[in-house]
């Protein structure tokens, strides 16, 4: 049997490019407490919160109770569901996945596949990862769900997708005149520009082409928020800054909240901008809640603590100023 290949072709809901992230998500946080503990078991009332916070953070805005995949992963023969009463899941209702024991585990032969074959969890973490996220993303899921993959493990899928450009990223920070489209960071070490990437506005994973009008040249921070979903981009090419996103520290608002409403910055004049029909994807499936206005990315008054820090240079010791 090829778990490669079944991985791959998870059935799930699609309509319009929209994400369902939902069984890869729970496939993954399954390899991640099988490679801690081959024979452990997940409670569905005891992993339910654990899964939640996954699909509220990785998942699209529209939510999903984890209950979902739980049941429906057993369709596609990599799960199995028992419960109280025995084999088979009670369906996807929360109350029934709690009330009857339910407890999942990876399926009886793919666990003999893994335990013959010990690097088969990785590749199969690789095309779960390279299938539903952006690179950005995936150490930060794999610590999420605790898994530990080797760097070199890679898996080749006959699933006829065109490999990627590697041309893309040179010709995306080229557009943006090697800057960032959001802050106008550029940083260089002599001639070699670091801290800059080449980010996807539709994720390649979901069809988004490896051209000028589906990328941005962002800094490493700003990517990283980008693909969470606390940055987006807006009618008229300026930046969206979610209201879900907190921050108090002056930095926290110097380099995400202030952004709101600003402008990107690029691409130069002759070379196409973000198109609507990517923006329009990256704003209903990745941007989280709604954008904050504007006017509302006010200076953030200096905290008592650290008016407390600074010294009355002027004052004499023993003065009460």
């Amino acid at each position: 049997m090829d778990w490669l290949e079944r991985t791959a072709k998870l059935r799930q809901w699609s309509r319009g490019g929209a994400r369902a992230p939902h069984k890869p998500l729970l496939l993954l946080y399954a390899l991640g407490r099988f490679q801690e503990d081959a024979d452990s078991e997940l409670r569905y009332s005891t992993v339910e919160a654990d899964l939640a916070r996954l699909l509220a953070e990785y998942g699209p805005p529209n939510r999903t109770t984890p209950a979902y995949p739980f049941h429906h992963l057993v369709s596609d023969g990599v799960w199995e569901v028992r419960t109280d009463r025995g084999p088979g899941s009670p369906g996807s209702g929360v109350r029934d996945l709690r009330e009857t024991g339910a407890i999942g585990r990876l399926d009886p032969e793919l666990r003999a596949a893994l335990r013959r074959e010990p690097a088969l969890l990785g590749r199969i973490a690789r095309v779960l990862l390279d299938l539903h996220f952006p690179p950005s993303l995936h150490g930060d899921l794999c610590e999420a769900v605790g898994l530990e993959l080797e760097p070199v493990e890679n898996a080749r899928l006959s699933d006829g997708r065109q490999q990627r450009d590697r041309r893309m990223r040179d010709l995306v920070l080229t557009a943006y005149e090697y800057r960032c489209a959001f802050c106008g960071y550029d940083g260089r070490i002599g001639a070699v520009p670091v801290g800059l990437e080449a980010a996807h506005v539709r994720w390649w994973a979901f069809d988004g082409p490896d051209d000028i009008d589906n990328g941005l040249c962002l800094c490493s921070l700003h990517h990283k928020l980008f693909d969470k979903g606390v940055l987006g981009i807006g009618d008229g090419h300026r930046v969206l800054v979610s209201q879900r996103f907190v921050g108090h520290s002056p930095a926290a608002h110097q380099q995400v909240i202030a952004l709101a409403g600003r402008p990107l910055l690029g691409p130069q004049p002759g070379v196409r901008p973000v198109a609507a029909a990517h923006r329009d994807w990256h704003t209903s499936q990745v941007f989280h809640g709604a954008p904050r206005l504007a006017d509302a990315a006010g200076h953030i008054p200096e905290s008592r603590a650290s008016r407390k820090r600074t010294p009355n240079v002027g004052a004499p010791r023993g003065s009460r100023g």
